[in-house]
């Protein structure tokens, strides 16, 4: 692969008693369910459930800092561990795994083969492996036949940490060696910690070849025209990319090389919580026999699931195939993106439902990458709060923010693409007041803009944010474009759209 790293040896695996192999989905569905790992729902969906942990934990997550990747990682943003912490949880991991029943499978991180890397997991839960075999690219047959990994995740989930004793935060642990190319998980059951630990090495590796690593979605239209979709959980990027007139490319993590987009996976990971075959069609008939849902609960004689129930937690989540969306693209690459969107989910109510950002706006949007947590998604949170992350996906990026700032720019400008705020978040006034922006309301705007039917309405400038808003669109009331006149306080929704201004301004100093 890529790096400019020297090749390290495979770490050596002989001595693990029991290892299962690339087991095809029946299988490891039937030792999930022998193991009692889960359930079927009524459509044959696995549901499993994650423990302790129902989502990722930042605070637990490592890169080993090493004289090789010193001066490239964005250590403000990345906690460092030492190697020779890194080689102790490593060893402790490899002994647990010598008592244990382990599963290998063998995937690629990137559809493009110039850039993707062979990425080795061994696994202790089989639904953790069906989990990872479904959300990562799946190679053939044949290709296993010639099969070398690149690197190795060594997943222990349920081998607890001791602070005291191991020297970890808590009792979880996710730990990262470019230089080994390993990666070491223990402590958490969330089995999306194996897959973001593929885009944080993707993240670091690709950017240093001159290709723009990204945190969205990505679909194609009929005429072949590339739409991507950046924004933290909970904006819409799975939503939204899943359009049934437009072919999906991939709903969470793609590249942008000189030859176009490519999806670094092979599945889906979309929210789950209050699904509906009405608002989400294709996702919801993915939800079936080869998918795996997370933490959400079943009507115990129907098996049917509750989708609006939040009784684990709100980050209630279904991994499936890419191919279960109807139409999906396959290898998922496609060309240099006409559109860019940048997602928010506004829980002040202040932002236009969709704008049209100037190249200085990009950056500066790209960079806070910004959206609002509200009360109920996350302990501690009782009302709205602004986030920001930068390049919409902070916690997956180990190296500088000027890296894919310059990069997104650069590619931008190469290829003329239109960028648009879109805001899914509040309208009307701020959460616990105003409503939810309508999902038809939004799937309009985006048509609108990739149709190029915007291209001759008029638009005015927001006077707190400087945005282009559009004075008109398509099968979308006139007053839901302009947000303030959706309050109906105009003078608290100035003095509100002047204070979240404020706090743009002051979070994007720490770039300038």
């Amino acid at each position: 692969m890529g790096s400019t790293m020297a090749e390290t040896q495979l770490p050596d695996f002989s001595q693990f008693t029991t290892v299962h192999k690339n087991l095809p989905t029946p299988k490891l569905i039937e030792m999930a369910l022998s193991r009692g790992e889960g359930v079927l729902t009524e459509r044959g969906a696995l549901v499993a459930r994650t423990g302790k942990y129902t989502g990722r934990t930042p605070k637990d997550k490592f890169v080993v800092r090493t004289p090789e990747v010193e001066n490239d990682i964005w250590w403000e943003n990345n906690q460092e561990m030492t190697p020779e912490l890194f080689n102790t949880l490593w060893n402790k991991a490899v002994e647990e795994a010598k008592k244990r029943e382990l599963f290998q499978v063998d995937t690629y991180g990137g559809a493009d083969p110039k850039y993707r890397i062979c990425a080795r997991f061994f696994v202790e839960k089989a639904w953790h492996a069906q989990f990872i075999k479904t959300l990562l690219i799946r190679p053939s047959r044949e290709e296993l036949k010639s099969y070398t990994p690149d690197w190795t995740i060594l997943d222990m989930s349920t081998v607890v940490m001791d602070p005291e004793v191991d020297n970890t935060r808590s009792d979880a642990v996710i730990a990262l060696n470019f230089v080994e190319k390993k990666v070491v998980i223990m402590g958490t059951q969330y089995a999306g910690e194996m897959k973001k630990s593929v885009f944080t090495i993707l993240n670091y590796l690709l950017p240093l070849q001159g290709v723009m690593s990204m945190h969205c979605s990505a679909n194609i239209g009929k005429d072949g025209d590339v739409s991507l979709f950046f924004g933290l959980s909970g904006t819409g990027k799975t939503t939204l990319s899943a359009d049934e007139e437009r072919s999906l490319i991939g709903d969470d993590e793609h590249g942008w090389s000189d030859n176009g987009v490519f999806n670094f996976e092979g599945g889906c990971y979309a929210k789950c919580i209050n699904l509906s075959p009405e608002g989400e069609p294709q996702i919801y008939k993915a939800i079936r026999y080869g998918s795996i849902l997370e933490n959400i609960p079943l009507d115990e004689e129907t098996r049917v699931p509750i989708y609006d129930d939040p009784i684990y937690t709100e980050n209630t989540r279904c991994a499936y195939p890419v191919e279960y969306i109807d139409g999906a693209v396959i290898p998922s690459v496609g060309g240099h993106p006409k559109n860019i969107v940048f997602l928010t989910a506004d829980a002040f109510g202040v932002l236009p439902p969709i704008a049209k950002l100037t190249p200085e706006q990009t950056m500066e949007y790209f960079l806070n990458g910004y959206t609002a947590k509200v009360a109920g998604t996350e302990a501690g949170v009782t009302e709205p709060q602004a986030t920001f992350s930068t390049c919409f996906g902070a916690p997956f990026m180990p190296l500088k923010p000027k890296v894919y700032a310059e990069l997104l720019r650069e590619k931008i400008e190469a290829h003329g693409a239109n960028v648009w705020l879109i805001n899914t978040g509040w309208t009307g006034g701020p959460y616990g007041v105003g409503s939810r922006m309508k999902l038809s309301h939004t799937r309009a705007m985006i048509k609108a803009a990739f149709n190029g039917e915007l291209e001759s309405v008029e638009f005015i400038t927001d006077p707190n944010f400087g945005l282009a808003i559009p004075t008109s669109c398509p099968d979308v009331p006139s007053q839901v474009l302009n947000p303030r006149e959706t309050w109906s306080d105009k003078g608290a929704y100035d003095k509100e759209a002047a204070r979240v201004k404020t706090m743009f301004d002051e979070n994007i100093k720490k770039f300038q």
